[in-house]
Order: structure tokens, then C-alpha cells, then sequence
């Protein structure tokens, strides 16, 4: 893919910011420093190709994006700022207009003639577009010296690359998706934002925690004692599971539920997060005592007592962890696996919640990526978040993807389908040997059969009888 650089500049508030603005990170962002930097790549087809045509792409395109960008950070100017340490070694993040070092949002303009959107999509792994998104294999932790926020575009043939990475020790999936939306919105011609952030991080929790971190170990590293073990070959997919692959999995799953209401009925997220749980661990063939651990990064907001608002910008998230035998999981119908995701999440109220953050308080733990569990499937992301309403003014994106930063054995990110209704797509990240035998498995595809036969698939399955292979 040649692709060539064209501009790089930084992107402030358009209207000053006074005084010096300064918060400090809460027990929910800290862990998250040695996390990378969050990635999102949306794509855009233009329906008029003459919008691709210079001076237009500059003067529609690019100065709409970065002018809409300087007004949008008036409300997020943290994003604008740099992360920062007291004399006491406690993290924050501040905005200093007076501040030299303030750099604002990096922003690259990029050209990729030679690229379609169509070339974007061919394949399910993130390689084919890691060139459009900036800061592959860039720690949170280097925002004390690096922008919080990077972004480039790429003109392409018949469209438009966006990559996005965002610090993720300053803001969380809720955050990120409330100021995409925000800024497209002023770039479709509002003045102002329908939603103001809710920026008093204090408010989410008023703990100062004092951290030694200076420079953490890569979280992919291997633990003590497997320095020399050979990594396993990881390879990406993503499988759209169909409104009508949803239904089927959620009603499989909710048939042994009893209808006089006495159970509470499996959610759409427990059904299909169980479902794929449940098939990857018969998928890496494990021994039946083997422990495999569910792990879900849970949105906080509502389960804090009081509640914070929906607009909070920073981190609420939590890992929620829980786990079962493989031979328990494999024995029993979907149900049961759906059941123990239910019992965690149900269990992570207030209560857990502020007593995981008064442990950790005590004892900080940085977060890696093997501390998600052995055998895991670990889910990020959220269906919920309305990612194809993210409008600049020439339509809707053709794809939403997560980058190829945070990517481990097990994990997954959830985006709603394009198609609408229920439909969901799930990247997840497994061993070759594994992915292969996922990929050839008709139950976890949701593979039916027709009156003449021929083998459809209500998810993403191999090719059927219309002709139409992975997606």
C-alpha cells in the first residue's frame, strides 16, 4: 500500500481555555497506563467522487474535519492536553493554554490513491489498514510526552480512512463514541453539542493514588519463567452474526427459562457472549478440569452509587471476572455457560465495585494482558455504542473496526452491525489452529438448513448455497 503523508499538524481549541485546568486520574483510568493507546478505524465511501478532487477535499473535507475538530474540543479539551505527574507522583491529566508543551490533537493528512474502500474490506485481520491508523504499539503511558489524541486521514480512491487513537487512561468506549458523535455533529452544521461532557473526574472517584511507573513492561511480554517460549500465532476474524442469527442463539438459549417470570431471562450481550465463550473453549480442545475464564470490561456509570451520568468523560469501566471448568462448559447446554456470565454481571454492583477499587487502591496493579485469565475470552467494546450514526456530512461509515493495538488470545470487540436490528459483528483475536476450527463449526456460525438443502447461514459462515463466502 503506498501511502503518502501529506500534512501533520496539531489541532487546539479554536476558542482559548483559561486558566490552567488539571484532574487527576481516578482508580477506574490508572489501571489502563500500560494498556496501548486505543484504536478505531472508521471508513467512508463518497458518492461523489468530485469531493475526492482537490482544492474540494481540502477545503470540504479536511478544514471541515479539523475546524469541527477545534470546536468540538472546547467542550473536550482534555483530549487537547497531556497526561502529567504531581511532586507526589500522582497521574492527571491537564490543559494549560499558556503551556508550551500543550501540543493539542495530532493530525495527519494522508494520500492513498491507489486504495478503494472495497481493497479496505477485503479481509477480516486489521493488516491491511494498520498504515491508516496512527500509533501502533504506543503505550497510554507515553501521553506524558505524546498528544492524548491522534488522528489521520487518508483520501483513497473512491473514499475516505479514518484512524483514530486515543489514550485509553484518559476515557473509556462510552467516552470515545460521546465525542466522536459530538464532533460530527458540529461538522454537519450544528454550533453546538446536543451533550456536554461531564468532566469532574473527582466526582467518579476522589482517591489519590501515588504509582512509581516510569516505564512498564510491554503487555504482550510473556510471564516470568516463558521468556523463551515461542509466541503462538495469533490471527484476526470477524464474524457478523445476522438479526436473525441473534434471535435464534438468544432464544436457544432463553428455552430452558421458565415463562412465569421467576427467572430472569439471558440478555442478547450474556446469550451471544456465552455462545461464543462456550465454542471457542471446545474449539482449543481443552482437558475438561482445565479453568476457562470469562472476563467482561463493564460500563460502571449506572452501577456506582449515586450513579454517574451517561456523559462522564474518563474511565468507569471494570473487568468482571468469572470462570468455570471446560467440561462443565462443554457438557451442558448454552444455558449454562449464559448463566454464569449472568451471575457475575448481575453481582458487580456498588458494593463490588468500590470494594475492587478500595483493594486495588491498597495494593495498585497495573493492568496486563494475561491478568484478563487463563483460557480466556475477554470482551471489549459495546453493541450499544451507535457507531454508524458517526455522520461528518457526506454519510454514514461502510465499516467500523478497532485497530490492531490491545489485541490478545481471546479477545474480542463488539460493534452493532451495519445491517441494523440485533445484528452484531464480533472481532476476536485466537491461535491459527483454534480460528480454523471455529471457523468450520455450523453451530457457532448459526449454519441452517433450506427446503432444497443448500447450507445458509444466518451469521458468517463459509460459503453457502447463494455463492457468498466469509464476509
Amino acid at each position: 500500500m503506498k501511502i503518502k503523508i501529506t500534512s501533520k499538524t496539531h489541532v487546539k481549541p479554536n476558542k482559548p481555555i483559561l486558566g490552567k485546568k488539571q484532574f487527576h486520574l481516578t482508580t477506574f483510568d490508572l489501571p489502563y497506563l500500560a494498556f496501548y493507546y486505543n484504536q478505531k478505524f472508521l471508513l467512508y465511501k463518497f458518492q461523489n467522487l468530485l469531493d475526492l478532487e482537490e482544492p474540494t477535499f481540502q477545503n470540504n473535507v479536511v478544514d471541515k474535519l479539523k475546524d469541527g475538530l477545534g470546536s468540538v474540543l472546547e467542550d473536550f479539551y482534555q483530549l487537547a492536553g497531556k497526561l502529567a505527574k504531581d511532586e507526589e507522583g500522582v497521574f492527571r491529566v491537564e490543559y494549560d493554554a499558556d503551556d508550551g508543551e500543550i501540543n493539542g490533537v495530532e493530525f495527519t493528512v494522508a494520500d492513498a490513491a491507489d486504495v478503494s474502500v472495497d481493497d479496505l474490506t477485503a479481509e477480516d485481520g486489521t493488516a491491511q489498514f494498520k498504515e491508516l491508523v496512527p500509533y501502533n504499539g504506543i503505550l497510554n503511558l507515553e501521553g506524558l510526552s505524546r498528544p492524548l489524541l491522534a488522528v489521520q486521514v487518508t483520501k483513497l480512491k473512491d473514499g475516505l480512512a479514518m484512524g483514530l487513537a486515543f489514550n485509553h487512561a484518559i476515557l473509556d468506549g462510552t467516552a470515545t463514541w460521546h465525542f466522536m458523535s459530538s464532533w460530527a455533529e458540529i461538522c454537519r452544521g450544528s454550533q453546538t453539542i446536543s451533550t456536554p461532557p461531564f468532566l469532574d473526574r473527582s466526582k467518579a472517584r476522589d482517591t489519590r493514588v501515588k504509582l512509581d511507573l516510569a516505564s512498564p513492561n510491554d503487555p504482550n511480554a510473556p510471564s516470568n519463567g516463558d521468556a523463551t517460549s515461542e509466541p503462538p500465532q495469533l490471527v484476526e476474524k470477524v464474524f457478523k452474526f445476522s438479526d436473525s442469527a441473534i434471535h435464534t442463539i438468544k432464544s436457544r438459549v432463553n428455552s430452558t427459562v421458565p415463562s412465569d417470570g421467576s427467572k430472569k431471562p439471558f440478555s442478547t450481550f450474556q446469550s451471544l457472549t456465552s455462545h461464543i465463550w462456550r465454542h471457542v473453549t471446545l474449539a482449543r480442545g481443552l482437558k475438561p478440569e482445565d479453568i476457562t475464564v470469562f472476563t467482561v470490561f463493564a460500563d460502571c456509570r449506572k452501577r456506582v452509587d449515586p450513579p454517574m451520568p451517561e456523559e462522564y468523560f474518563g474511565n468507569m469501566i471494570q473487568a468482571v471476572f468469572t470462570g468455570t471448568a471446560a467440561g462443565l462448559l462443554a457438557a451442558h447446554g448454552p444455558e449454562f455457560g449464559a448463566s454464569v456470565v449472568q451471575k457475575a454481571i448481575v453481582a458487580h454492583d456498588a458494593r463490588v465495585v468500590d470494594a475492587r477499587n478500595e483493594e486495588w487502591e491498597k495494593s495498585p496493579k497495573i493492568f496486563q494482558f494475561k491478568d484478563a485469565g487463563v483460557n480466556c475470552v475477554a470482551v471489549g467494546s459495546s453493541p450499544r455504542f451507535r457507531v454508524y450514526e458517526v455522520d461528518f456530512g457526506w454519510g454514514k461509515p461502510e465499516t467500523v473496526r478497532s485497530g490492531s493495538n490491545n489485541r490478545f488470545n481471546g479477545m474480542m470487540y463488539l460493534y452493532p452491525g451495519k445491517a441494523g436490528g440485533v445484528s452484531i459483528d464480533v472481532e476476536i483475536t485466537l491461535e491459527a489452529h483454534v480460528m480454523e476450527k471455529l471457523e468450520k463449526s455450523k453451530e457457532f456460525l448459526v449454519m441452517e438448513e433450506e427446503e432444497d438443502g443448500n447450507k445458509v447461514s444466518n451469521g458468517n459462515g463459509h460459503a453457502n448455497g447463494n455463492g457468498n463466502g466469509f464476509v
